[in-house]
């Protein structure tokens, strides 16, 4: 197996295990009993990793380890964690496994980018390819449910659905074996002006377009990460079969792989506001339609909108960051736009949509969708107005070294 495919299927695992236990995660949890305050601790994990990891990987786990091997530790320490939560039903160790998992698999997300930039010939080709590993695994993941679920008998559905655990535990350790087979990358060594690329970075929120674009990241991050929050649960209540729900979520990754096709077209005939808008105005169209439509169909229909979501917004964002930061300071850049979109976005998405959901639950276990998927609508709707009125990106930012043309 040359290079290039071994960075693939570590791709595919990597995104796997993440891909297995999040969508379900919010509908296994009330099953347990976790109250909505334990529920948003718990979801708080990989938002708190996350915002622990992207100073972590940038600034000590490259530097310090190789990068197979640190993967290798760290997928087998995250996959016994998290076979430890297919064991547990109480709170408070399955709060501390959830939490120790995240806070070694977040930094892995870089170690894997960083690993794949190392060895290809021609990242800038190949990459992308590569990436579409992680895809091809968040894809994937969604049917062993599936498989597993199908004739369950309702006393035995919750024990079904937490095999999520073991299956991305299982996944964790296969991935920490195989690291050991990724070619050999040494780690970087620090340059000296390292410690001052955040603070550039964080400078330019100086400038009105950036700050902008800063604020609507943080509130559509928020919006992007409910999704995952209430969509699991939304679908179980309103009638689909167990095993469907993973299959029908992943139908947003497949659109995903589509969009992204399309991007470069979209931005040159739209421009960089309007593609972003485009992709904000899906989560207010997909919302509104979760909150008034019973339709099967339809509902399922409306899944596409999630990857025309994230590719039209944050692909763009990660892309617009690479045009208008100068090249000393882009890692750092999409570093800052990660602690949203990863860290402080889903931080706000748990402690925000599970007690709005738990407010709007009534006593007969019953949801009003509509006032609930209001919230994220009117979000969405917020940030495109924002964007249209406030967002005006100079065509060439010519006032930096290492900008380019619009």
């Amino acid at each position: 197996m040359n290079h290039r495919w071994k960075l693939f299927v570590m791709m595919v695992l990597q995104f796997f295990i993440w891909g297995a236990w999040l969508p379900p995660l919010f509908g296994i949890m009330p099953g347990l009993g976790f109250s909505s305050t334990e529920q948003a601790l718990i979801g708080s994990c990989f938002a708190i990793a996350s915002t622990v990891g992207i100073f972590f990987s940038n600034q000590f786990a490259d530097r310090t380890f190789a990068a197979e091997r640190f993967l290798a530790a760290s997928h087998l320490v995250g996959g016994l964690a998290l076979i430890g939560l297919w064991f547990t039903t109480s709170f408070a160790p399955f709060f501390v496994l959830m939490l120790v998992h995240s806070l070694v698999y977040v930094p892995t997300i870089s170690i894997t980018n960083s690993l794949a930039f190392a060895n290809l010939t021609d990242p800038k080709k190949e990459f992308g390819l590569v990436r579409m590993g992680g895809t091809v695994g968040w894809i994937a993941a969604a049917w062993p449910l599936y498989f597993i679920l199908g004739g369950v008998a309702e006393a035995e559905l919750l024990a079904a659905q937490r095999s999520v655990f073991l299956v991305a535990g299982v996944a964790s350790l296969l991935l920490a074996a195989f690291s050991l087979t990724l070619p050999h990358t040494p780690p970087k060594p620090a340059t000296g002006g390292d410690h001052l690329a955040w603070a550039k970075a964080a400078a330019f929120l100086k400038k009105p377009f950036i700050a902008v674009l800063f604020a609507a990241t943080l509130i559509d991050a928020t919006i992007h990460n409910g999704y995952f929050v209430m969509t699991y649960p939304y679908l179980e209540k309103i009638g689909f079969a167990p095993g469907d729900i993973m299959p029908v979520m992943s139908i947003g990754q497949v659109a995903e792989v589509l969009t992204m096709a399309v991007l470069g077209l979209a931005l040159k005939k739209l421009g960089w506001r309007t593609t972003m808008i485009v992709g904000i105005l899906g989560h207010a169209a997909r919302f509104a339609v979760f909150a008034f439509c019973r339709d099967h169909s339809l509902i399922v229909l409306v899944q596409v909108l999630h990857g025309i979501c994230y590719a039209f917004f944050f692909a763009t964002v990660y892309i617009f960051i690479d045009v208008y930061f100068p090249k000393d300071v882009r890692t750092s850049a999409q570093g800052l736009f990660n602690l949203l979109i990863l860290g402080l976005g889903d931080l706000a998405a748990k402690w925000l949509f599970v007690p709005l959901t738990d407010h709007y639950t009534g006593a007969d276990g019953k949801v009003d969708y509509p006032a609930l998927f209001l919230w994220p609508t009117v979000m969405a709707l917020g940030a495109a107005v924002l964007l249209a009125l406030m967002f005006h990106p100079p065509k060439v930012e010519a006032a930096e070294p290492g900008a380019r043309a619009h």
